[in-house]
């Protein structure tokens, strides 16, 4: 048990702080539909990534979209062409909390992406009138709340010595406005 001159050496700070925090590597197979029926897949790329996130009790919950463009031929290889589909997700990256630590419901969600939508591969479909697209991605996600911090209180700031101490004998505006900031100024030397 401890005693009343323990609980004395420690305050209690509040703060905010990173209160939860988890990262999550997501795969997806999108279908895009060409207008013409695809012989062979020459490329497939991923632009226009933007995403929104918000907490979900102790996961953030990441919605957002990307188009996939996918070049290919058709006509037995003799044209080629590129369709563009925009596509939409919603990924939920679970957290390691520290709920209890939280004094309010009023929290900042901060996501990021570790590694953007990526196309791992592009297959012509089954039936063959369709385009397989795989794509790979990954998120960061913490919960930044208000919190409380217990610190120890240095033994040595309970002596009159520190409680002495005039603040009159710092150094004046006026002192720092002549101290000579370019004293390590390479042209002086």
């Amino acid at each position: 048990m401890s005693s009343e001159k323990d609980n004395a050496r420690y305050r209690e700070i509040v703060t905010k702080a990173v209160c939860g925090k988890g990262k999550k590597h997501c795969k997806d197979t999108h279908v895009v539909k060409p207008p013409q029926k695809p012989t062979s897949i020459l490329g497939c790329w991923i632009i226009n990534h933007e995403y929104e996130a918000d907490r979900k009790g102790d996961s953030v919950e990441i919605v957002g979209s990307y188009d996939i463009n996918v070049w290919y031929s058709y006509d037995e290889n003799t044209k080629t062409d590129v369709t563009s589909e925009n596509v939409t997700y919603s990924e939920v990256v679970p957290l390691a909390m520290k709920q209890k630590e939280l004094l309010s419901d009023e929290v900042d969600v901060i996501a990021r992406t570790l590694k953007q939508p990526n196309t791992i591969e592009a297959s012509i479909g089954d039936k063959g009138k369709d385009v397989k697209v795989e794509v790979e991605k990954e998120f960061s996600a913490e919960i930044v709340g208000e919190t409380k911090v217990c610190i120890q209180i240095h033994p040595d700031a309970e002596d009159d010595d520190y409680r002495n101490i005039s603040f009159d004998e710092q150094v004046s505006d006026e002192e720092l406005k002549k101290i000579d900031t370019d004293f390590l100024d390479d042209k002086k030397h």
